[in-house]
This record gives C-alpha cells, structure tokens and sequence, in this order.
C-alpha cells in the first residue's frame, strides 16, 4: 500500500543532497525534516537553505540522531561511497525507507548485504539513479519497444568530465573508493543493460562478457576507462566513464532501421525540458519533446508509492544487483581493487558493524565427537567465494542466520578459499566460536607424506594453529589404511586437528580405519562425508567419489550413528525446477539422477513443497536434516538470497513417516 506522505531526512549535506532538497518540494508526497552531518555546523548551514518561513528542517551533529527520530519516515543517503552500506543497514533497522546515492555498495557483495537489511527490516530501498525515474526513459523505452529504429543492435552511453581534484579529494582516494567507474561508470551501465533488456524482452539484461580499458592515475583510481559489454541477444555496448576527460554524455542506441540519441540522458533540463532525436535512414532527424520535470522528486515519490513492496520497478534490487556485478568485472578487467577489498586486508567487513547472531535464528546444532563445541547442522561451503568482500558478506550472513561451521579444501581456487576463510575470521576474532573443517590429501596427491604437506599449508593460509575437523578429501585403496590412521593420530596428538574423518570413502575402508585404530590405541574416524540426499544417485559427478544414497549405506549409518556431513545434498539442482524428464540437456543431471523413481521423489517434494508452503529444495533439505543419523549437510550458495531460501529447509519438520514416504519406502 502507497504511503501518502513521507518525511524526509538527509544523511550527508554533499553537493548531491542539494540537488535532492531542492527538488524535494516539487514531490507530492514528501517533505524535508531533518538533515544530519557529522558537522553541526555543515547541518546548520544547509537547513538554513531550506527553511521555509519559520519552518526549518532540524539540524544534527551525527547520524545516529536522525536515525533515532521518529518523525522521520525515510532518509536519503549521500556520503562517501565506502559509508553506504554501513549506513543503510542502521537506517534499515531504525525502520526508515532509503535512498541511497548511487553506487548503493562499493561492490556487488556490499550490495547484497544492503539489499538483505532491507529486505530483513520491511523497508523501502532504492539506488540513487534519479534519471531511471524521469519521464523520459519510459518514453525512450516505449520507443525502443515500438521499433522506432528497428531491431537493437548497439548501444554508446558515456558519463565523464574533467576535474582538477587534490590527491585527497573522495574521487582521487582508493581508500574511499574513488575514481569515475564506481562514481559515474554506474550510469552507462544501466542505461547499457536497460536497453539490451529490451532486445530480450525483459526489465533488463546483465552482459555475458564484458573487456576493458582504463587510465589508472598516479593516486591509484580510475581516471579515464571505457568497457565492450556483449549481451546473449547479440546486442553490443561500449560505456566510457571518467573524472580526468570530459566525455560527450549521452546515449545512442543504434538499430536496424536507425539510431536514437538521448542527449541529456542523466541529467535533464528541470526548466526547458528535454529531447529525444530519432534518426531513420533516409528520414529527417526527428526531435521529440519530453515535458521538464523534476527526478529527484519522482524517485521520493517513488519511494512513496512502492514502500510496502520495499522496491521500485524503475530501479529494482535485482536490477542493483546487476549493475553492481558488471562494475565488479570492469574494474577488474582494468585492474583496479580497492585497497580495502585485497585479500589480505585488516578491514571491517562489508557492513562496517559488529558481528551478531540473530536471536531468532532457527539453525539447529549438533556434536561431533572430538570437537569441544556444538556445530550447526548446516555447514557452508568454501569453495566459490573470489574476494574477500565477497566471502565476508556470505560469512557474516551465514553466522548472523546461527551458523557456524566452515568447509573448505586444500584445493579449492589453489588455495584462495582457504586464505580467505582465514582472513576473514582474523578480521572478526571469531576462531573459537566457529568450527573449520578442513579437507586435504586429494587425488593425486592421495599419501601421508602429502597429507602432512598439505595440513600445514591449509593452517598457514587458514591463521589458525588447528582444524576443528579434518577430512581427507579422497582414498587411496593403494596405502595400507593403518598409514593414514598413524598419520591423522599424530596430527591429532600435536593438537593439529581435533577430530578427522573420511570424504569419499567407501564404508568398509572407513570400519577398517577405525578397526585399526582400536588395535593400536589410535584416534579414530569420526566422521564421513559422502553424496547423501533424497534423490538417489545412479552415478557421482566426478571421479573417486562416493555417495550414501543405498539402502544399505543407510542402514549402516543408522545403525552406527555415524555423523555424516553429505554433499550435494540437493542432487546438483534437481530439485530445484532443473530437472524435466523431457529435458536431458545436462548430461550430468541426466547421468547421476534421472530415474522413474527420482522424478517420484522430486514430485513428492513438489506436493509437501506446497502444502507447507516451501520450495521442493526447502523439502530436500528437511529430508537430510530428519535421518536417525546425525547429519550437518553442506550447502555452497553463491549470494544471500541462495543462502536465505536455503534455510527455509530449517523451518520444516519431517516425521518417520514422512521421510519414509519422500523416499519412497512407504
């Protein structure tokens, strides 16, 4: 439901903030009220501005005291770049809508996190692209979708000027993320991704390859960059940005039949108005006339009108998302990474804030022998995170939500999943709260001698002096299982590892293991973690592996009370919507999972699915989590909406009956 009013606060009284409060009174529906600087004086001087009558907007000397008022309905944040998330989270959980200036983050996993505060505290966020909000993109759009020049084949859109800035100016400082991509780079982007949306028939489009060029000056920004994006309808792009070139500022779309120019496309004439050219071949360029209006005033207005779907269609969270993501890659392919975001950086996180565990989170936990501590049942794996921005937004998300198990491996990015584990709970000081499990000793490289190698490699990368548990990540029927045992005890007796366990191993080589270990007063296995999940498995993906899907498998593990930590514990997306019997595009999907009886499961899990008003994954899930054995699945999200609908799984009860019948005993 739309709200008719909303008061207005600003956080940061910038050059941008003016230009907000000086459109706001031509908004129907929202009024300034407040205006907050960490300099009194600064908040003081602007409401002077705007003070209408005897009526004057309230000045604060922080943050915190306009976020605390309550006659404030929504605030409009303008500061420095790296502050935005930080500051969209307290606004979120003060319960005030937001805009914020664009970039929203620094970086898509920054953009994640703010997406996620809103989303988790009921309010309103938009990106501050006013222009997406103007009149005359619809009518650009309208255009475009009419065929007014034909097929979409290209797209020019430039956002850069020349400044003569200090070295410590905002755009010349990488500590506050400066330079022209994240500043105005954001600006082609979306207009680029806007209109190849078009082409597809959607919203908008993210590019499936983006290459790059750029100027990167003396202070360590982007001065000058321009990128070639490539969209899967075929559509091309270049973007150019800057703070050290005047660009031309405009967008040119070309098609088939001709080009349309948008020549004040991000900020349009608030008196005159605006145009749009339109130039056929063989024609007369045609001017059309876009009425003047106010975007700043549209887009708080647009607050108004969406605050309880909590976004926008002119600029939604997705659509963020997106943008987000192609800067990540064009200052990549430029080679530009923030101080802040290497992966041995000693910074706060990407919110800036303390780490907290919600009380109301709904993880459950368990114990291992070995191991001093409980551990969620949900243990989140480290094998996709590339930044260290990235891996701490997906940390801090998973440990707010209760959990606290960490899997990793040896192998996993040649080592990058490992140092970025580490750095980030040295940057936390959360080692004793958490439990790492460690995987090591994989095929080839499957022998004590490489085992030991390669424990003391992972603790290095890892800033830790001890894995919690300690997995070898494959078997090698070849050794004697006795020379493993010696080995992972020894490691055990040096206070290297707490408790070890097997990957990938099959059960008799696994009783062995722990024969011998009784025979000769050795530490034995504690744990296996093998494919375990509701669909059966006619297959494993990859070589050396095991799965635990068997009756007989089962059984063991019910009758021995073995804990098991399964992998891929939603069959590699069958029960994700994936899966079509008519469908055998996926080869693998095909090999490992495609039977009469699977597809009965998968049904199965759709009817419980939408009796308990949960996702055939959220099914899959409760699945493992109600065996009679002990299980902590393994889960590998790549952003926080994954994670999220992951842990809906966490919500649903199962009974024996229940479980009997999704697998089809009953």
């Amino acid at each position: 439901m739309a709200q008719a009013h909303l008061r207005w606060g600003i956080i940061g009284p910038g050059s941008i903030a003016h230009r907000f409060a000086e459109q706001l009174p031509s908004s129907a529906t929202g009024r300034l009220v407040a205006v907050a600087s960490r300099d009194l004086s600064r908040a003081e001087a602007f409401v002077g501005e705007f003070a209408t009558g005897n009526v004057a907007p309230v000045a604060y000397g922080s943050y915190a005291e306009l976020l605390a008022d309550t006659d404030v309905d929504a605030v409009y944040i303008a500061t420095v770049h790296t502050e935005h998330v930080r500051l969209v989270i307290e606004a979120a959980e003060a319960g005030k809508h937001i805009i914020s200036e664009k970039p929203l983050a620094v970086n898509h996993a920054g953009v994640m996190v703010a997406i996620e505060a809103a989303r988790r505290n009921g309010v309103y966020l938009a990106e501050g692209f006013m222009y997406r909000f103007h009149p005359q993109v619809a009518r650009v759009l309208e255009l475009l979708r009419s065929g007014a020049i034909g097929d979409i084949q290209h797209v020019e859109a430039s956002f850069s000027f020349s400044g003569d800035f200090p070295a410590d100016h905002r755009l010349k400082n990488p500590d506050l993320a400066g330079g022209g991509i994240l500043d105005v780079g954001g600006y082609p982007v979306s207009a680029a991704r806007l209109v190849a949306g078009v082409a597809a028939g959607q919203l908008f489009v993210d590019p499936v390859s983006l290459t790059a060029s750029g100027t990167i000056g003396s202070t360590g920004v982007d001065e000058w960059a321009s990128a070639s994006l490539t969209f899967a309808s075929g559509v091309t792009a270049h973007v150019t940005s800057g703070v050290g070139l005047q660009g031309r500022n405009e967008v040119v779309v070309f098609g088939s039949a001709g080009r349309l120019t948008l020549p004040e496309p991000w900020l349009p004439n608030i008196v005159d108005g605006s145009t749009i050219e339109i130039a056929r071949v063989g024609e007369p360029v045609e001017v059309i006339a876009v009425a003047p209006a106010h975007a700043y005033a549209l887009q708080a207005d647009a607050a108004a009108e969406f605050a309880a779907e909590g976004q926008a269609p002119q600029m939604n969270w997705a659509d963020s998302l997106g943008n987000a993501r192609t800067l990540d890659q064009w200052r990549a392919a430029v080679g530009l990474v923030y101080p802040f975001e290497q992966p041995t950086a000693l910074v706060p996180t990407a919110s800036g804030l303390p780490l907290a565990v919600d009380a109301g989170n709904v993880m459950p936990y368990g114990q291992i022998a070995g191991i001093d501590k409980r551990m969620s049942r949900l243990i989140l794996g480290c094998d996709n995170q590339t930044t260290l921005p990235h891996a701490s937004a997906m940390f801090d998300d998973f440990v707010e939500r209760g959990g606290n198990a960490f899997d990793t491996g040896y192998i996993y990015g040649n080592g990058l999943m490992e140092k970025l584990l580490g750095q980030w709970v040295t940057n936390r000081g959360i080692r004793d709260d958490i439990v790492i499990v460690g995987k090591g000793a994989h095929t080839p490289y499957c022998d004590p001698e490489s085992l030991t190698r390669q424990l003391l490699e992972t603790l290095d990368r890892l800033q830790t002096d001890h894995l919690d548990l300690y997995l070898m990540h494959r078997d090698n029927p070849d050794i004697p299982v006795g020379d493993f045992v010696d080995v992972l005890d020894e490691h055990a007796r040096a206070g290297r590892i707490s408790a070890f366990g097997g990957s990938n191993w099959t059960i008799p080589r696994f009783e062995a293991a722990n024969e011998y270990a009784r025979a000769n007063d050795k530490q034995g296995f504690a744990a296996l973690s093998n494919h375990f999940g509701l669909a059966r498995a006619l297959d494993v993906p990859w070589a050396g592996c095991e799965h635990a899907t068997d009756p007989e498998s089962k059984k063991w593990l019910e009758e021995t009370l073995t804990p098991l930590l399964p992998w891929s514990s939603q069959a590699r997306g069958f029960f994700t919507g994936r899966a079509d019997p008519a469908d055998r595009s996926d080869a693998e999907l095909v090999r490992c999972y495609y039977s009469d009886d699977n597809f009965e499961r998968l049904a199965r899990a759709r009817w419980l699915g939408a009796e308990r008003g949960v996702a055939p994954t959220a099914i899959a899930l409760a699945y493992v989590l109600a065996q009679k054995f002990p299980t902590f699945a393994l889960i590998g999200p790549r952003s926080i909406e994954e994670t999220r609908t992951s842990m809906e799984g966490l919500r649903v009860e199962l009974s024996d009956e229940q479980v009997r019948w999704l697998d089809l005993r009953d």
